[in-house]
């Protein structure tokens, strides 16, 4: 069947406001794992064009706030969350979210991050990777004890890989493909649940 952009999701997104259909699928894995809960301080990474701060902001409620993160400009208002154009791998980046009013460590940590694809499946598979990797290096900086990781992968070889590695600094490591997912879609949703904040090394961990 030919792809239609005006599936359920799209129109569903449309009639509730979210910026995008992305926002379902934060839905669904919120509410089989419960990660959100009020007051939180969220960081969202990848955060263009802001559906899943949408959902975050709205679960989080006034006491909570979200920061999001995208070389995008995010053109989304909400009351208790920030947008900025930054990149992850700026070693400055502590200072530039402390300057937007926000200080470290957040309650949960989430990636909606993609690669632009270029069609060759082995080559976005490895783009997606990277990206979920930046993600994690970013959780094990900001995250909080006890925290909470949720990142998109699309599904390849290193998919075990990626998983032993949050093994490492998660009591519990989750895996879904929400329902609002694309069919012809490979992407899957990894979420670390309780953070074990990294031991670091006596000599310099220079391992990504």
């Amino acid at each position: 069947m030919a792809y239609n952009p005006k599936d359920y999701y799209f129109r569903k997104a449309k009639t509730e406001n979210y910026a995008a259909r992305s926002a379902f699928k934060l839905e669904e894995i919120d509410q089989r794992f419960k990660i959100l809960k009020p007051g939180q301080k969220i960081l969202d990474l990848g955060a263009a064009p802001g559906s899943w701060s949408q959902y975050a902001a709205k679960k989080i409620g006034n006491l909570g706030k979200v920061l999001g993160i995208d070389l995008q400009r995010i053109t989304v208002k909400l009351p208790n969350a920030v947008f900025i154009q930054a990149d992850l791998r700026d070693m400055r980046l502590e200072e530039v979210i402390i300057k937007h009013g926000f200080t470290p460590p957040f309650d949960v940590v989430m990636s909606d991050m993609a690669p632009k694809t270029t069609g060759i499946r082995v080559t976005d598979q490895a783009r997606s990777l990277e990206l979920c990797e930046l993600a994690l290096e970013t959780a094990n900086r900001f995250l909080k004890p006890r925290g909470s990781f949720i990142a998109k992968l699309f599904h390849s070889d290193d998919f075990e890989s990626f998983r032993s590695k949050l093994r490492q600094t998660f009591e519990k490591v989750e895996v879904l493909r929400p329902k609002s997912t694309r069919k012809e879609s490979k992407e899957i949703f990894l979420i670390g649940i309780s953070f074990v904040e990294p031991k670091k090394s006596l000599t310099g961990d220079l391992d990504t």
